[in-house]
């Protein structure tokens, strides 16, 4: 209920006057405290009050994109819509520099081309300092005739897209604006005659000026004065012109410069944080690393620690083995030899054993097998017994002799 907009309001260029602020600074603004506190029931009178406690201008700041109480109070007029002679007293007023640009900037978002071209030109002649607080967080100086420039020339100001509108001079080809008079064309006019007075007043001696001031008010001489004081009205309207689309150009090619920093500086950042992070994890894998060459120490000292016992060990009972030897003389191999074999000799025996075993069965196998072929007849000296023994034998008679 508190963020819609006055049922009341009309709509400006075809939608809702709160759409001219983009979604995310709007979110932003729905989300601030100070809109939430401050801004909550103020009304068009109301209102002055918190713009007279403004005391400085900008768009929305820091890393969560916080926006300023003068984009609050923005989003209000938005919502509420004031009526038009109310935002006009805003920008007239002379007292409090930021409620002129309190409304003169709700007027460029809201106004006509040729209104806005009407009511905002004059401001031009404020010079007035005013703090404006930066993406950043820090505050720079600027002037509300630089303000109301950048509210002219440029397409965002204070992180809001600015509403389209028509050149200047279109509207002074259309007829529907008159052209630009600049505030310093009287003193320039009044400069020019005086010291157009002062040469005559030189020169001149009383009677001839008598007669000079005179002839100096005939049609011709105020023709070619008249002549003279309209090139320089031109000739400033240009010089005025030029200066402003160079100053234009100057503030873009300092913003891109700004916004070329900004870059180098976030991609410095990242790059550090970069940089830091891989340091980190080089410093993690070190140290795992490190620990675990410290356990690897570890263990091979111990496994060599253990060798070196064993090895001290075994040889310490070898040397006590060779002393009772020594000490025992010949009588213990004796005894030893006598006693007891070695399992290495025992196995041999059996092996030879075994191994014998089958070498008198395979000759008893041989022996057999010649005494049957003798049985047989089938090495008989004579061939054709011989193989009329095979015939016999095959048949299972017995051979003949």
């Amino acid at each position: 209920m508190a963020n819609r907009t006055d049922p009341t309001a009309k709509s400006i260029r075809g939608t809702n006057p709160q759409n001219l602020v983009e979604k995310i600074v709007r979110s932003k603004i729905y989300q601030n405290t100070y809109w939430k506190e401050q801004c909550f029931g103020l009304t068009a009178e109301t209102l002055v009050d918190k713009a007279m406690e403004l005391d400085h201008i900008g768009g929305t700041y820091g890393g969560n994109r916080k926006p300023t109480p003068f984009m609050c109070l923005i989003m209000k007029m938005l919502q509420i819509q004031p009526e038009k002679e109310i935002v006009i007293e805003f920008i007239r007023n002379e007292d409090y520099k930021y409620v002129r640009v309190l409304g003169a900037f709700y007027f460029r978002l809201t106004g006509s081309d040729t209104d806005v071209y009407q009511y905002l030109e004059p401001l031009y002649n404020d010079y007035r300092k005013l703090r404006q607080k930066l993406p950043d967080g820090k505050f720079s100086l600027t002037h509300v005739d630089e303000v109301i420039d950048e509210l002219l020339t440029m397409d965002y100001s204070c992180d809001i897209a600015m509403p389209r509108i028509k050149k200047r001079w279109t509207l002074e080809s259309l007829g529907t604006l008159k052209p630009r008079k600049s505030a310093l064309e009287e003193d320039f006019e009044e400069e020019e005659d005086k010291e157009e007075n002062e040469h005559l007043d030189d020169e001149l001696d009383d009677e001839a000026h008598e007669k000079d001031y005179y002839r100096g008010r005939s049609p011709v001489r105020d023709r070619d004065r008249d002549r003279r004081h309209d090139s320089h009205r031109y000739r400033d309207r240009d010089y005025d012109r030029d200066y402003d689309r160079d100053r234009g150009r100057g503030r873009d090619r300092e913003r891109d410069r700004e916004r070329d920093r900004e870059r180098d500086r976030d991609r410095d950042r990242d790059r550090d944080r970069d940089r830091d992070r891989y340091r980190l994890r080089e410093e993690k894998e070190y140290g795992r690393d490190r620990d675990r060459e410290r356990d690897w120490e570890g263990r091979d000292r111990e496994r060599r620690d253990r060798d070196r016992g064993r090895r001290r060990s075994h040889s310490r009972s070898r040397s006590r083995s060779r002393d009772h030897k020594e000490r025992d003389g010949g009588d213990h191999r004796k005894r030893h030899a006598r006693g007891s074999i070695s399992p290495r000799r025992r196995d041999g025996a059996e092996d030879n054993g075994t191994r014998e075993e089958p070498k008198k069965k395979k000759e008893k196998k041989e022996k057999k097998e010649k005494k049957d072929k003798k049985d047989d007849g089938t090495d008989h000296p004579d061939p054709e017994i011989a193989e009329a023994n095979r015939l016999r034998a095959s048949l299972g008679l017995k051979p003949l002799k």
